[in-house]
């Protein structure tokens, strides 16, 4: 098994794409965007979780059916998110009046 070497100065730009990120998402919980604030903060933590796994995890060097594999299963679980986040929202006031 091969092992990849990154350079020091793509962790360090990585870790600024989080610290943005994690900057975007605090912004934008300020924003009013209706239901879309949960849809939204997730977008972007699923962004970041990808980072940390493809760099940090070292899946971006693994097989490509390793990493087509993780980018299924990231987008499938921010699916399934959404879909239960949402259906919770909608069904919110329907309970209760």
């Amino acid at each position: 098994m091969s092992e990849h070497v990154i350079s020091s100065k793509l962790y360090y730009g990585i870790w600024i794409a989080l610290m943005v990120l994690t900057v975007v998402t605090a912004r934008v919980a300020f924003i009013d965007l209706g239901p879309f604030n949960t849809v939204v903060a997730l977008v972007i933590a699923t962004c970041k979780a990808l980072l940390v796994v493809l760099f940090f995890m070292h899946v971006k060097y693994a097989s490509e059916k390793l990493t087509k594999l993780v980018i299924v299963a990231s987008l499938f679980w921010l699916l399934l998110l959404l879909l239960l986040s949402l259906a919770d929202y909608g069904t919110r006031y329907a309970r209760h009046g």
